[in-house]
């Protein structure tokens, strides 16, 4: 009996003892305090206002609306965002977005002291604007860190300017890595739940280290303020791109000229892949890199350059920062055979159709991808969609009263949940042919025919 008394307390003992090391352990992990991060990098964040001159036709006569438009008016769009300095010399990093058509930017800084910036480079793909200031004052620099060293569960610190409220700051965790929302075609968000609200664009998210790992960019919200689920573009992103929009004023891209889609478990199963991973080839771009490199339809990307491709995204990512010129390896499983071609990229032109861009050309509305984590909070539950984000005046979309904010999810009378698909479907319309489209709008479903001109 005594024998078996000692036996209970010692297990008690233990278990106490190791409860108490996994506490000491968790309270070691969670800082006390961000005010050192605070201190050391607050003052490399600046404010950002911007002014556009916005023209906008009137109605000279309100109560007889079939009379033309016959009176134009000026008026001023003012909106705030946040920006980081990146080196002395008056380098700031911001968001596309926050800087996109304003015709005066200005930066105000720590001390309230405010200068007229220009615009050195900007990308709309990626988001991502570079701006300078000139002073004699030594600014403070926040350095930047390595996104890819970031784990979902790591404390980051957001600081920027909210609603015009300055040098705000917020905290939280990575919430998770690698998010697309169909932002572009380079989407790779950090996603966190540190309260990221609108006037945080283009400001700096740091990790522990006080170092910059994330550019804020957007955030997910019914409201329009912050609802614990902020992005952030990961800092790698932008160091490959710094460069060239210092030294060229715009972002300089590999182009491969395929049309790919994601594998799905059904997809790999038909096409004897062990798991869903890399990016099927639904066409090739005649005259491309791809083409004159061997690539085929129906081919599965697995490996680029050497590292391993996860997702049709992905794929997209390794290309754009590819040299120009350079000849890259590039394993594909074809036929149930592991094969390896070389492939010389070339340069992604303004002119090389994307699949958005076909789309536009086709029909002139704007679109983009929206991710079923998104999709669901607009009612649909079976997966992505494609909303519009705009569309042009006497377009084939516009006499059929197709309206932005308007969702896609059939085409033809196929589920659509990408652009990629959207695009792959339409890839043999011809002009004269007329396609069938199921819309959600609102809450309610229509379709629409549009009719190729």
């Amino acid at each position: 009996m005594r024998k078996a008394l000692l036996h209970f307390f010692i297990v008690i003992f233990c278990l106490l003892f190791i409860n108490d090391i996994n506490t000491q352990l968790l309270a070691a992990q969670v800082p006390e305090s961000f005010s050192s991060i605070v201190k050391l990098r607050a003052k490399s964040v600046v404010n950002i206002s911007t002014t556009t001159i916005v023209k906008e036709k009137a109605q000279a006569f309100p109560f007889f609306p079939g009379l033309p438009f016959d009176d134009e008016r000026i008026h001023k769009r003012r909106s705030l965002g946040s920006g980081f300095i990146i080196d002395k010399e008056g380098y700031i990093l911001t968001n596309y977005h926050v800087i996109d058509k304003a015709q005066d930017i200005r930066v105000r800084l720590w001390d309230e002291s405010e200068y007229k910036a220009e615009v050195i480079g900007k990308d709309q793909k990626t988001d991502i604007a570079l701006i300078k200031i000139n002073t004699d004052k030594t600014l403070p620099v926040a350095p930047l860190g390595d996104s890819d060293l970031l784990e979902v569960g790591d404390w980051v610190v957001a600081i920027g300017n909210p609603f015009g409220l300055g040098h705000t700051v917020t905290a939280g965790i990575v919430s998770a890595k690698g998010r697309i929302l169909g932002a572009g075609p380079y989407d790779d968000f950090i996603q966190t739940d540190a309260a990221i609200n609108p006037g945080n664009s283009g400001g700096p998210l740091f990790n522990l280290n006080a170092e910059v790992v994330g550019i804020n960019t957007a955030i997910f919200s019914t409201s329009g303020g912050n609802i614990g689920i902020g992005f952030a573009i990961p800092i790698n992103l932008a160091k490959d791109i710094i460069i060239s929009l210092k030294e060229k004023g715009y972002v300089e891209r590999g182009w491969l000229g395929v049309t790919v889609q994601k594998i799905t478990p059904d997809i790999a199963k038909a096409f004897g892949l062990e798991e869903a991973g890399g990016a099927l080839v639904a066409d090739i771009t005649k005259g491309s890199p791809a083409e004159k490199g061997g690539l085929k339809r129906g081919d599965v990307i697995i490996e680029y350059d050497g590292k391993k491709v996860k997702d049709m995204y992905e794929l997209s990512r390794y290309v754009a920062s590819t040299p120009i010129g350079a000849t890259i390896p590039v394993k594909v499983y074809r036929d149930g055979k592991l094969i390896e071609l070389k492939i010389t990229i070339e340069k992604l032109s303004e002119q090389t159709y994307t699949p958005e861009t076909f789309i536009e050309k086709v029909f002139g509305m704007r679109v983009k991808t929206l991710h079923p984590a998104i999709a669901e909070q607009y009612g649909i539950k079976d997966g992505g969609a494609i909303m519009v984000t705009g569309v042009d005046e006497m377009s084939p979309a516009s006499r059929e009263n197709i309206r932005k904010g308007d969702i896609i999810l059939e085409v033809n009378r196929k589920r659509v949940s990408s652009v990629e698909e959207m695009a792959t479907l339409l890839k043999d319309i011809r002009r004269g042919e007329t396609v069938i489209m199921l819309l959600k709008r609102n809450s309610g479903y229509i379709f629409v025919s549009l009719k190729v001109e």
